[in-house]
């Protein structure tokens, strides 16, 4: 069973990679009006999102293994 962490990890990972992938596609590589100052904060606010839920999705399969390798015993 997936845990809540993990889930969490993988909504901020998915959240932050989508919110990258479309910064570039729609604000960056087409020409249009000049980014605002928020658009830029977004922008390092997914990056963030991205490690963060990376970070999460890792500590939930640190304790994961930490709770199998306790069950073993």
């Amino acid at each position: 069973m997936i845990d809540r962490q993990k889930i969490v990890g993988w909504v901020l990972i998915g959240v932050g990679v989508a919110y990258i992938a479309y910064f570039l596609k729609v604000r960056l590589l087409v020409p249009g009006p000049v980014l605002e100052k928020k658009e830029c904060i977004n922008f390092i606010g997914a990056f963030v999102g991205v490690f963060f839920g990376t970070i999460n999705v890792r500590m939930a399969a640190m304790r994961e293994r930490k709770r199998k390798l306790g069950q073993s015993r």
